[in-house]
């Protein structure tokens, strides 16, 4: 076991289960393994997902996907395709991909409080006649992500009730939001970047290079 602050640490199901308990029949059968009609009109209305991955010594990583909604085309009741627009290069989900295919991913409505869970292998694709459906202002994205699903089950909306997400009152003021260029620019810790350098390059990517 890894050394931590934490100085009591379950380690087993059994003790996670004398905590928690068990399942209603209702959660443990809500899981398919097909995308049926119901998943298909979710995804179809989805403009963000989000996907986990992780390489081969199980570090993880999860990376948000967004577009109009529909973005993500399903193929048919076991594969669908994730398009893979222009993004920072890093490459973080794509590599763990090649080392280990396995992907979750959920999908997000605005307004909806619940979601769209969705488990498979993922794999890395340049199928053109794919990528060709998914251009946006004649781009076509250089690769996707194909996922043949295994699992699909719908999530419920407690996080999204404790945490207000979609209750504009609820948000915070924008003066108290991190300032992003300012984070980047001690982050990266670089003599000649400064927060408005960044704001700066930020505001070209987000206007000309979306796609």
């Amino acid at each position: 076991m890894n050394k931590t602050i934490f100085k009591h640490q379950i380690t087993t199901e059994q003790e996670l289960r004398d905590i928690v308990g068990y399942s209603s029949e209702l959660v443990t059968r809500k899981a398919i393994h097909s995308i049926d009609q119901h998943c298909r009109h979710f995804i179809s209305q989805s403009p963000m997902a989000f996907i986990a991955t992780a390489d081969r010594s199980g570090t993880c990583d999860v990376s948000p996907r967004g577009d109009k909604a529909g973005f993500v085309h399903v193929i048919d009741d076991n594969h669908l395709i994730i398009p893979e627009r222009p993004g920072n290069r890093r490459l973080d989900s794509l590599r763990n991909i090649l080392s280990n295919p396995c992907i979750g991913i959920i999908f997000i409505i605005p307004g909806l409080e619940e979601t769209l869970r969705i488990n498979g292998n993922a794999y890395i694709v340049n199928d053109d006649d794919l990528l060709e459906e998914m251009k946006v202002n004649d781009k076509k994205p250089l690769l996707g992500i194909g996922v043949k699903v295994e699992e699909c089950y719908v999530h419920c909306a407690k996080a999204f009730k404790r945490s207000s997400l979609w209750d504009p009152s609820k948000w915070p003021e924008k003066e108290d939001l991190p300032v992003i260029s300012q984070v980047l620019a001690d982050h990266v810790n670089m003599k000649d970047v400064t927060a408005e350098d960044v704001a700066k390059s930020l505001k070209e990517t987000y206007e000309k290079r979306l796609y």
